[in-house]
């Protein structure tokens, strides 16, 4: 595994993006990033643990919340340069407590939400 892990290409960071999808319904959760450690932390524990560029450290997605992700399946696209993350989302993805970050659309020259809130 870690030759494989090697092999992907990393940016100047040593992040690579990670697009998490819902295994069930394809809908986009979010988008996170990763390094080699975080991607490798993963695969052994079947939880998304991400970068966090701000913070400069780990975390877990759901370790405080209980919105955990459950890995179903990591794919790695033709460059070798950005993840599909395919989850179980359990709750909301997005830390404004929606299902998915992407719950804003942009109508009109504006940005017009197009879900609710799973919790206030």
């Amino acid at each position: 595994m870690s030759n494989l892990l090697d092999d992907l290409k990393y940016d100047a960071n040593g992040l690579i993006p990670a697009i998490i999808q819902d295994h069930q319904n394809g809908d986009v959760l979010m988008m996170a990033w990763m390094n080699r450690e975080s991607l490798e932390r993963t695969i052994v524990t079947n939880l998304c643990t991400y970068w966090s560029r701000s913070r400069k450290s780990f975390w877990v997605k759901g370790e405080t919340s209980g919105h955990l992700q459950h890995v179903k399946s990591i794919s790695v696209d033709c460059d070798q340069d950005a993840l599909l993350i395919k989850v179980e989302q359990v709750g909301a993805a997005c830390h404004e407590n929606y299902r998915s970050c992407f719950f804003r659309d942009i109508q009109d020259g504006a940005l017009e939400v197009n879900s609710e809130r799973l919790v206030d």
